[in-house]
Order: C-alpha cells, then structure tokens, then sequence
C-alpha cells in the first residue's frame, strides 16, 4: 500500500554522498530505483519542490514483536536487574504471540519506522514455532507475516531468519520458554528456501546466527555456506560481560577472536552489540569489513554498556544503527545517543568525526547509511542513480530549521529537541509518509491496539 507514484522531486538542498548539495534534480523509475540525481539544475513545471531532502536510514537491526513489550519491563525487580532479567519477561511475553498479531505488530513497528526516518529495516526473526514449539505447516509462517507488514507498511526488508539451538556455549539444551526459538541449521536453510520468490527491489533475504551461546561453529558454517553468494549475515555477540566470560570458560577466547578464529568473517557480516570488546578485537572487526550493528537507545535501556566507537572509528571500521527491541522508533535518537554515550564515557564533545568530515551530525548520518545499507545487502544509503528511491523531506517551516546555514542542518535535526523534523518519506519510489503521517496509519494502528487488547488481557 502507498501514495501515487511521482517520477521525480527538486530539492533545493540534497544530501547527496559527496555531501550537500544545491538544486538537485531527483528522478526514479517505476520500480522505484533512482535513475537520474542531477545538481545545479532548474525546477521544471510541475515538479514538487522541497528545502531539505536526505537519504533515508538503514535500521540494521530489529526484533519486530518486542514493540508490543515497550514500557512494561521497567519494574525493579527484588534483586539487581540486567538483561538476563530482562530476558526471562520477553520469554514469557513471546509465548503468546499469534502470527496473525505478529503481523499488526510489525506493520504498526514498521510505519512508526517510516515517520521517523528509517526507509528499510534488517529483520532478525527468532519467533519461528507456535506456542508449543511445534513447526507450522509453513515453515516460514511468521517470517512471511512480517513480508506482509513490510508490503503493508512500504518499508524495505532484510529478512534474517535465525539459527537458534542451543541455550549456552557447549551446546546446552534449549530450556522450556525457548521452544518457539528453536532452529537447525536445515530449518533455517527451508525458511531461506520459503522465502526465495519475494526477494526483490523491496526485499532480501539472508540469515542470522542468533549468537555464539545458541548456535554452534558447526552450524553457522553449514548454513554460511549453504547461502547463496553476497547475502547478509548478522549475529548478537560480546553484548553482556556474561556472555564473555561464558566465552572465555568455553573456548578460552573472548567472542569476537573466536568468531573471527573459527568463521571467515567478511563484509557481509554484521556483528550486533559487539559492546564489549578490546582494541585486538576492534582491529579484527575493522579489518574483516564487517560492520557494527550499534543500538544504543535497547544498549541503554538493558543497561549493556557503551562500543569503543572512536576507536572503531580511528580503525576505519563501519557501523550502523537499529532499533532492536523498539524502546525508540527514531534513527535521531539512535545516532544522538551514539554520539552522548561516548560524551559521557569520554568526558569529551564532538567524539563522532573525522579530519575530513567535523561535523558530527553529517558524519553520523552518512556513516550510519553506508554501514546500514551494507548490512541490508540491498541497493540503499544514497541519492544516487542505481539506488531505492527512499528519501526523506524534512519539515523547513520548523522553528529548528530557521535560517539554520545548510552545513548545520543535521546538527540541529540530531541535536536540537525532540520533535521529529521529517515530514514526508519516501520508499522505495512511493510516498509512504505525507505531513508526518503514514498513508495507511489510521488501518494499521487499529489493527495493534485490538492486538494490544488481547495480549494483555492475558
């Protein structure tokens, strides 16, 4: 579902990948590829112009379901409170969880998604078994649910079907609330399979180990390299000091030197978290071309800990942002935390940025798009011919804009308050957004609060 499709827009101010740009011509084909981003030119009849236009951002990693569990996880327990508690709630949260409400889930995710500025997200989809733990009569049941809130939204998609065994390194068993995770590597292979024919300009198609405590060496090279050639392979690791030091016990290696030991680990990789790993590790992960799958706002709220990103930064490493489990649907406030969790732990300003680009806020933007887009696998992160028309037309008659010069308008978008300055989005060559409100918004809201209503009336 979309807006009409246009053919073109003039921007008077485009964030083109050389930087910003005046009187740029942008033009996309019916199947919604840039075809034509000219510079210096003149607005022709009839054409829509806008002041500010950016490439959409890339969310490279998102667990769709866990949008319904935000906010009711913030009760102190009796004893102190970590992910690992926070865990054992998402469990007994996802046991409920019919595909059908996996669908208005993902599809209400997905529009708020847009809103904010993210045009694809990277979906690391672990919710495979019924309630039981029984395979659906379609393996690739739920995973197929969030294709149709991805279609129904306009959002571009990544699908990670997850390889999930194991509860703890060693190949321990999985414990009871794990039964919906459960995954070998064929079953993983079949989903992959399922899913083949709606791989396109809107949609791809890879895997994800879900970490090294739930899948084993063995099985992520079988399914590796069972993958066709190119497509995305994303994993959690190093995420808590727990997960280390059940490394360390495990194989006498923290975990990203024994993923990179183990596995060929390349530019198709994306390393998820990668929270806690020291400069050895950030030069391995650098080296390799993967990129780090940043989540700071889910990071902070599980209270994880803060990636070493100068350094990753001063290493040439790639990164990019997600939403994970959705406590925030906004690329401004994954970015604007990026930046403050290293201002805080630095004791410094402006940490995010390079001799060649000061400006924190375009080198945040335009990082985060190359690293996400790269994660996607899919033809994303720039104005530029070849690419997904997905761009966002910010909102010029807002009070932060105001006579803001064209280098500092990033830096007030990232750094400036709170409300969302993106007006209009654009996907994949359709209008999936118009005056901040998603075409199909209205549908798809009514859809989750009934799904809402139902859940915790449990």
């Amino acid at each position: 579902m979309g807006g009409a499709l246009s053919a073109s827009l003039f921007a008077r101010h485009a964030l083109l990948p050389q930087g910003w740009r005046r009187d740029v011509l942008l033009e996309w084909d019916a199947g919604g590829d840039l075809t034509a981003v000219a510079e210096n030119a003149a607005p022709p009849a009839g054409v829509e112009v806008a002041e500010y236009v950016l490439p959409g951002m890339v969310n490279l990693h998102s667990h769709a379901f866990q949008r319904a569990l935000g906010g009711m996880t913030e009760i102190a327990g009796d004893g102190p409170d970590s992910f690992w508690t926070w865990r054992d709630l998402m469990y007994r949260f996802a046991r409920h969880i019919t595909p059908e409400q996996m669908e208005s889930i993902a599809a209400q995710l997905f529009a708020e998604c847009l809103r904010h500025g993210y045009t694809a997200v990277c979906e690391f989809h672990y919710l495979q078994r019924d309630a039981a733990g029984a395979l659906y009569a379609r393996p690739a049941e739920t995973a197929q649910r969030v294709l149709a809130a991805a279609r129904l939204s306009g959002i571009g998609l990544t699908m990670l079907p997850v390889l999930y065994s194991h509860a703890g390194f060693g190949e321990q068993p999985l414990k009871p609330e794990q039964a919906r995770f459960r995954t070998g590597a064929d079953d993983v292979l079949r989903v992959v399979e399922a899913l083949a024919p709606q791989r396109g300009g809107q949609v791809e198609v890879g895997f994800a180990p879900h970490s090294l405590r739930a899948a084993g060496v063995a099985q992520i090279k079988q399914v590796a390299q069972a993958l066709p050639a190119g497509r995305p392979i994303h994993i959690h690791i190093a995420e808590q000091q727990g997960e280390v030091r059940q490394c360390l016990d495990y194989s006498g290696r923290r975990p990203v030197q024994y993923l990179h030991e183990q596995v060929d680990v390349d530019a198709r990789w994306c390393l998820v978290h990668a929270t806690h790993v020291q400069p050895d590790e950030v030069a391995l992960m650098a080296a390799s071309g993967a990129v780090a799958g940043l989540c700071p706002t889910t990071e902070a709220n599980l209270g994880d800990g803060l990636f070493p990103l100068a350094e990753f930064i001063a290493a040439g490493g790639r990164f990019g942002v997600g939403s994970d489990s959705h406590v925030s649907q906004s690329p401004v406030e994954e970015l604007r935390w990026l930046e403050y969790g290293q201002r805080l732990q630095r004791q410094q300003r402006n940490v995010a940025a390079t001799p060649e680009e000061r400006h924190v806020g375009d080198y945040l933007w335009q990082a985060a798009l190359q690293g996400g887009a790269q994660a996607a696998g899919r033809k994303l992160g720039a104005l530029a011919p070849g690419c997904r028309a997905d761009l966002l037309v910010l909102d010029e008659a807002h009070v932060n804009l105001c006579g803001v010069a064209i280098e500092n308008v990033l830096g007030s978008v990232l750094f400036c308050g709170n409300d969302n300055l993106v007006r209009d989005v654009l996907c994949g060559g359709q209008w999936q957004v118009r005056d901040g409100r998603h075409v199909a918004q209205d549908a798809i809201a009514a859809a989750y609060k009934r799904t809402l209503a139902q859940l915790r009336a449990l």
